[in-house]
């Protein structure tokens, strides 16, 4: 059977429960179909790149399908008529992947390389900001500019 990867992103105000779930729901339609989820991994809620359907945030869920064709297509027809999905896509791969997925692996990512305020650390050679203002001598008048001297 040829193996897939599916993303699901569900909406924001739904529970942990209820994408669970949800889940369970869309994987009972691949055995349905003769296929098995081989891997299921809850990214959690996430911001997404831009608003969908006024939502800011969403649940993903990623799921290692090794499922017929047929199960595939009824699966994302289920998921195209389901509210609480916003998007979901579904790619073939040759080969299913056992290890954890690279989004939990950097679990936290960014975040553990700043400081307790978010600061960013050592700037490394940066040397003193001196054109920044302070030196600069007085500030000439309108008045003393050439471009502002009339009829002289």
């Amino acid at each position: 059977m040829p193996y897939y990867e599916s993303v699901v992103i569900a909406r924001q105000d739904l529970s942990a429960q209820q994408v669970e779930q949800l889940t369970d729901e869309l994987a009972e339609v691949i055995k349905a179909g003769g296929g098995e989820i081989a891997k299921r991994e809850s990214w959690g809620l996430r911001n997404l790149a831009y608003k969908i359907k006024k939502n800011r945030k969403g649940h993903y869920v990623l799921m290692n399908l090794d499922a017929p064709a047929e199960a595939v297509t009824e699966y994302e027809r289920i998921m195209r008529f389901n509210e609480d999905i916003l998007r979901y896509l579904t790619v073939r791969v040759k080969e299913l992947d056992p290890e954890p997925s690279a989004v939990l692996q950097n679990r936290g990512g960014r975040d553990d390389r700043r400081g307790p305020r978010g600061d960013r650390g050592d700037r490394g050679d940066r040397g003193p900001r001196g054109d920044r203002g302070g030196d600069r001598g007085p500030r000439r008048d309108r008045d003393e500019r050439p471009e502002n001297r009339a009829g002289e």
